[in-house]
């Protein structure tokens, strides 16, 4: 017995060591567990890396321990983290106290489980990938830090667990999908909180006045809810507010009286909402450092105690009432950074020392009227990469500097009264994107210099005095998109170089003194779709090169030309766009004269004699050979000449012989042109149609051959890019909304297509042309859903992305049903899977589709195709072309739906007057997705497969009363998140 009492101290030892192995070795299990549920990818920085069985789990990488051993923390976040999160594991740490998995790519639910990891004070699931709702987790009462922000989670939020959570310090719930729900009283009890994130989760109605317990906030973010009513005046007592977040909402009234003590903030941002009133308030805020207030009502003078914040180094106000002068000391003190604030009514002078620090990026004061000159101090301004001034009553010459900023992006002067020229400094400008001089009063000739500034893409110079001879180094401006140049004085003669502006889409020289002929080059250029040369004193004929162009826009109007008009451009289209030459003469447009040849006789009859002639030496020349092949004795002659030549490759089953096909390829077959080629209907022995595109190549040598049923296949050479590109495309693709592709036949002669016929033609064809017909707003919300169903299967359902690239109405077919087909790949281009290839150079698009960004990029991707698909939407609802005269100069169908959106009455007005009233409701939830695809920037477009869900949701009866709101999911391009214009 003594000697069992003796042992009694070592056998309670080794029970409690032999429970604690046990413990420690189940912790160690758990750990191993997580460890199978999670993928890390394989790097040098696993973060797995040692977890394993033979090593202490207190050395884990991520693991923390209790001085017991146990696992106090367990620290995962941003390690590029995927799979499953076992919860259930997890919360059998009992110690645990920190569990941080923040910013990885983990999935599936966050189950109940949690609710069981009662110990821990810091809990972070933000910024992932979950789904489903978040689980009530009452019990974590411990809480202190609560990160669940930008996780995917959606429905009704538990917002009654964070009652017994009396010590968080920091509850960010922001950016997710929960169910609309006023703003929960229980926050208003968090009284330790200093950080408050509930952005962009579904909040709803007022900002209760209880706000005003939480006096320890230093961050409070609201922003891009439904709040609605005033800013309460409770938030005035949050005196340790730092920064504070409330843009994008529906908020009105003023600045509450008082809220000039909260002196320690230095973000402040209430951007886009309803508030109205003066800045008084502001003056007292003198750490601000952000300082952004755009889209509101605000009204009166912007405080001249402005000019003396030492932080202050952004200021945004565009689109308000304000009116007075800035003070003149604004952004001397900090390295300030920018200012935007157009559309306002500002006056006086712009104040000198913005960029005193050399710092300042954005100098945007648009639509204002400012007076007096721009300062010579910022022709020094090396950092600044957006001057925008345009549209005020400024003068004077512009300082010379300013030209030629290293990382200038954009000079925007357009609209003022400035006299002088633009300066040789402008060759040092190589970052310099946009010209924009419009509408002033400067002079003198274009430098020779601009040819240097290499990623010009838009130069506008309309409706000034330049004179002198537009430059001939102008052709090394290889990205350069858009020329204006109308209204001027220029002299002397086209430049030819203008041919090797290979990314031009439009040029306009109209109303100058322009002399010489039209540059044969001109028709080389692969994406001009518009040409304005009128009102000047052009000689000489036509190029017949131009007839490769697909031209929106042409017009040649009251010129000296002579010669005859090309027959390809002898169309309806560009009626009117010959007037006030003579000296030209035509065989189909009507007032104007028949074209004859040199002795009188008319073209025709010197065409049909040439004809005759070439006729007989074909056929002596075919006799002569043909007594030669007799002679010889090969197996050559036993074989089909297209049993030999022509190579057939079916993408289905064919009923046909590609004989047949061949055949039908004659003039009197053509229905029209793609982006790439003439597309012809053929018509087999049993009545069965088929369109049959045959493509263009650079080195072709057949043409057109009219008035005649011949067939018409040139000598090609090799086949062309275009062609297996969009056979490459093509052949792959099982879509019902993508026009099949049935086969294609190549030979070293030609390259053909045959797709299947579509009887209505395109919808360009029935909304815009003579073949118009009348959609009922049920048949054009089909055409619209099918379409984007065919993109969406483009962009999201091949094994690759497939670009389309030039998306437009004409490219939209319909079958016998009117239903819709995605047509024309001849742009086509299957996207690169590395990410950082996921765009391309190759030029891409109409004009009045081509997304904003591509001037400035000259790339293209899946958004690009968001875009012009939203520009469809756009002409299905208004019956409207994309580019219209009653838009005015340089605007398109997305500037011009944007302007109608001032109140519900403007935003009707938008829809066709065919729509009845009882489907216009309907015909704006589509425009709402319209307007969210053709945003200016694309990161805030959706992709093919939400337009998809979203144009379902706008399935006719199936929702109503849905209007145009500042809720309406659209973010213009002016309203990200630091609030400056383009």
């Amino acid at each position: 017995m003594a000697a069992l009492l003796n042992c009694w101290p070592e056998l309670i030892f080794l029970s409690i060591f032999s429970i604690f192995s046990v413990a420690f070795s189940n912790e160690l299990q758990t750990l191993l567990s997580i460890k199978s549920s999670l993928i890390n990818p394989t790097t040098k920085t696993n973060v797995f890396k040692n977890w394993e069985p033979n090593t202490p789990l207190c050395n884990f990488t991520g693991i923390k321990c209790n001085s017991d051993g146990s696992v106090k923390e367990l620290e995962l976040s941003s390690q590029s983290l995927s799979g499953f999160v076992p919860f259930d594991k997890i919360c059998s740490l009992n110690s645990l106290e920190k569990l941080s998995l923040g910013f990885n790519s983990l999935s599936g639910r966050v189950t109940n489980d949690l609710n069981n990891c009662v110990s821990l004070n810091y809990l972070d699931v933000g910024n992932n990938d979950f789904t489903g709702s978040f689980p009530d987790i009452s019990s974590l009462s411990k809480l202190t830090h609560f990160y669940a922000n930008n996780s995917g989670f959606s429905g009704k939020f538990p917002w009654n667990s964070v009652a017994n959570m009396s010590k968080l310090i920091v509850l960010s719930l922001g950016d997710n999908s929960f169910d609309r729900t006023p703003f929960p009283e229980v926050i208003v009890k968090l009284d330790q909180l200093n950080l408050l994130y509930l952005s962009n989760c579904g909040l709803e109605g007022e900002i209760p006045e209880g706000i005003g317990n939480l006096t320890e906030l230093i961050n409070l973010e609201l922003s891009m809810n439904h709040l609605t009513g005033e800013i309460p005046s409770g938030i005035t007592k949050l005196t340790k507010l730092w920064q504070l977040e409330l843009y994008e909402n529906e908020l009105t009234g003023k600045l509450p009286v008082g809220f000039g003590n909260l002196t320690s903030l230095e973000y402040f941002d209430a951007s886009t909402n309803y508030l109205y009133g003066d800045l008084s308030e502001i003056r007292e805020l003198n750490n601000l450092v952000s300082l952004q207030l755009l889209q509101n009502e605000f009204s009166g003078e912007v405080p001249v105690e402005l000019g003396e914040f030492k932080k202050l180094v952004n200021v945004s106000l565009y689109t308000n009432k304000l009116t007075g002068q800035l003070p003149q000391k604004l952004g001397s003190w900090a390295n300030f950074d920018f200012i935007d604030i157009s559309e306002n009514n500002f006056t006086g002078p712009i104040p000198p020392d913005m960029c005193k620090q050399g710092t300042m990026r954005g100098l945007l004061i648009l639509r204002n009227n400012f007076t007096g000159e721009i300062p010579e101090s910022y022709a020094n301004c090396t950092t600044l990469e957006r001057f925008r001034v345009s549209k005020n009553s400024l003068s004077g010459v512009i300082p010379a500097g300013i030209w030629g900023l290293p990382k200038l992006q954009i000079i925007d002067v357009a609209m003022n009264n400035f006299e002088g020229a633009i300066t040789s400094d402008i060759g040092n400008a190589k970052s310099l994107g946009e010209v924009y001089v419009a509408n002033n009063k400067l002079s003198g000739k274009l430098p020779l210099e601009i040819s240097k500034a290499t990623s010009l893409v838009r130069i506008d110079c309309s409706n000034n005095q330049f004179s002198g001879e537009i430059p001939g180094t102008i052709g090394e401006l290889k990205k350069l998109g858009n020329l204006y140049l109308q209204k001027n004085k220029f002299t002397g003669s086209i430049p030819d170089s203008l041919g090797s502006c290979v990314s031009l889409s439009e040029i306009n020289m109209a109303h100058n003194s322009l002399s010489g002929s039209i540059p044969v080059t001109l028709g080389s250029l692969p994406t001009l779709t518009s040409l304005n040369l009128s009102e000047n004193q052009l000689t000489g004929q036509i190029p017949t090169s131009l007839s490769h162009l697909k031209l929106n826009l042409l017009d040649f109007s009251d010129n000296q030309l002579t010669g005859p008009i090309p027959d390809s451009l002898s169309i309806d289209a560009y009626k009117g766009s010959f007037s006030g030459n003579n000296g030209l003469c035509s065989q189909n447009i009507k007032n104007f004269r028949r074209c004859f040849g040199e002795s009188g006789k008319p073209r025709e009859l010197h065409t049909l004699l040439l004809c005759l002639f070439v006729a007989v030496i074909v056929v002596l020349l075919s006799l002569a050979g043909f007594m030669y092949l007799k002679k010889k004795n090969e197996k050559v002659h036993e074989r089909s000449l297209k049993e030999h030549s022509w190579n057939t490759k079916s993408f289905h089953i064919l009923t046909f012989a590609e004989d047949e096909i061949l055949d039908g390829i004659k003039h009197d077959n053509l229905i029209g042109k793609g982006g790439s080629g003439s597309v012809y209907r053929v018509q087999l022995a049993d009545g069965t149609d088929f369109a049959v595109k045959h493509i263009w190549t650079s080195d072709s040598g057949g043409g057109k051959m009219p008035g005649t049923t011949s067939p018409m296949l040139g000598k090609r050479g090799m086949k062309s890019k275009g062609f297996e590109a969009e056979v490459q495309t093509l052949s792959s693709i099982r879509h019902v909304n993508v026009v099949k592709l049935y086969c294609s036949i190549t030979s070293e002669d030609s390259s053909l297509l045959v797709y299947e016929y579509m009887p209505n033609g395109s919808l360009w064809d029935r909304l815009h042309t003579c073949k118009k017909m009348s959609l009922d707003w049920e048949t054009r919300y089909e055409i619209a859903l099918g379409a984007a169903k065919g993109l969406e299967y483009l962009h999201h359902g091949c094994d690759k992305p497939v670009i389309h690239r030039d998306v437009k109405s004409s490219n939209i077919l319909l079958d016998e049903l009117l239903k819709p087909r995605i047509a024309d790949f001849g742009l086509a281009k299957i996207a690169q899977a590395d990410s950082t290839k996921d765009s391309t150079h190759v030029i891409a698009g109409t004009h009045g589709y081509i997304a904003p960004e591509y001037g400035y990029t000259h790339k293209v991707n899946e958004k690009s195709d968001v875009y012009s698909f939203g520009v469809v939407l756009m002409e299905l609802i208004s019956g409207k072309r994309p580019i219209e005269p009653e838009y005015g100069e340089n605007r398109n169908i997305v500037t011009w739906v944007s302007s109608k959106l001032k109140s519900k009455e403007s935003v009707l007005s938008i829809v066709d007057s065919s729509i009845p009233e009882s489907f216009k409701e309907d015909a704006i939830k589509v425009l709402r997705i319209a307007i969210v695809c053709t945003d200016k920037l694309p990161s805030l477009r959706p992709t093919m497969r939400n337009v998809v869900k979203m144009l379902e949701d706008a399935e006719p009866f199936k929702l109503v009363g849905i209007i145009v709101s500042k809720d309406d999911g659209s973010n213009k391009a002016e309203q990200f998140k630091d609030h400056t214009k383009i």
